[in-house]
């Protein structure tokens, strides 16, 4: 089945900076994917790519099984963006933003971002420019979605945002997803919201994928291992160390586990996903393998 998203070694450079690069990975479709990393990581460059924004220097980029930047007419419809920035008109008021998004968008859902304006107390007379940050950013959502696109892409949404907005705003997204079966890629630094929101992870780090996996399975497969002991050979030798501790009392030992732990001297505990991300960003910056974890337990390392 195709994903909503594929890529095969995609890269963008500038000068001799790459963005990103080698970045080979499925967001399948129905699924709600968290894009996490530091900044610089690579995030944006994806989006862009992903979007038709921006053209890839190396690899390929396919959304439903299309080329964004070959195929606009085809691929452009179908997806929704909504930038950090929020990509606001100032000077339109709240109606000549709908109207401007009727025109521009064959399958332009009106009723239904009138319906959602409404739920939010969004004066349609007020100018985009007069609303506060929180509206502005709601207001730029509703019009990603009356677009009624089926592959909707997030760049940092709610990085401004106070608890209450980035609530209000993420729930909308989750109602949305709900309703309409959307394929949804969200750029966040928060991990506790993407946790909540997301079942998929992506995972960049110094511009290269680092962990790519369905989020239960991540949970599932990784462990926080406390043991007196420094000896962690044993433990390596089976399983996918990631990071290492070590204090005065005790050494301890984020894995990505490969079975049962046998050796009684490890307690084995639950992981966040916030630790986990932690750990995979904490590592060296150096050329790492890709780690892709899928439904049926397996791992392909490239």
């Amino acid at each position: 089945m195709t994903g909503a998203l594929e890529t095969m070694g995609l890269g963008k450079q500038y000068g001799d900076l790459w963005a990103l690069r080698d970045c080979t990975l499925t967001v399948p479709s129905g699924r709600v994917a968290a894009l996490v990393g530091p900044n610089g990581a690579g995030k944006s460059t994806l989006l862009q790519l992903a979007s038709g924004l921006n053209y890839p220097s190396a690899g390929v980029v396919r959304v439903f099984g299309l080329s964004p930047r070959q195929d606009p007419g085809l691929v452009l419809p179908r997806i929704g963006f909504l930038s950090q920035d929020r990509p606001l008109y100032r000077g339109f008021t709240v109606a000549e933003m709908l109207t401007m998004g009727k025109k521009l968008n064959p399958r332009w859902d009106d009723a239904l971002a009138r319906r959602r304006l409404q739920h939010l107390g969004i004066p349609l007379k007020r100018k985009a420019g007069k609303l506060s940050g929180g509206q502005q950013s709601q207001l730029a959502l509703v019009m990603a979605l009356a677009k009624r696109p089926e592959f909707l892409l997030l760049d940092e949404p709610v990085a401004t945002f106070d608890p209450l907005a980035r609530r209000e705003f993420l729930s909308m997204l989750l109602e949305a997803t709900v309703e309409d079966g959307l394929t949804v890629l969200l750029s966040s630094h928060i991990i506790n919201d993407l946790e909540r929101m997301c079942d998929y992870i992506i995972i960049l780090s110094a511009a290269r994928l680092t962990l790519v996996g369905d989020i239960s399975e991540v949970l599932d497969r990784h462990k926080l291992l406390i043991s007196v002991r420094r000896d962690t050979d044993g433990l390596e030798h089976l399983h996918n160390v990631v990071q290492v501790t070590h204090t005065e009392r005790q050494t301890t030992v984020l894995a990505r586990t490969n079975g049962h732990i046998w050796d009684p001297s490890w307690e084995v505990h639950d992981v966040s996903l916030e630790d986990i991300v932690l750990a995979y960003l904490g590592q060296p910056q150096r050329d790492v393998p890709t780690v892709t974890m899928d439904r049926a337990d397996e791992e392909v390392l490239r």
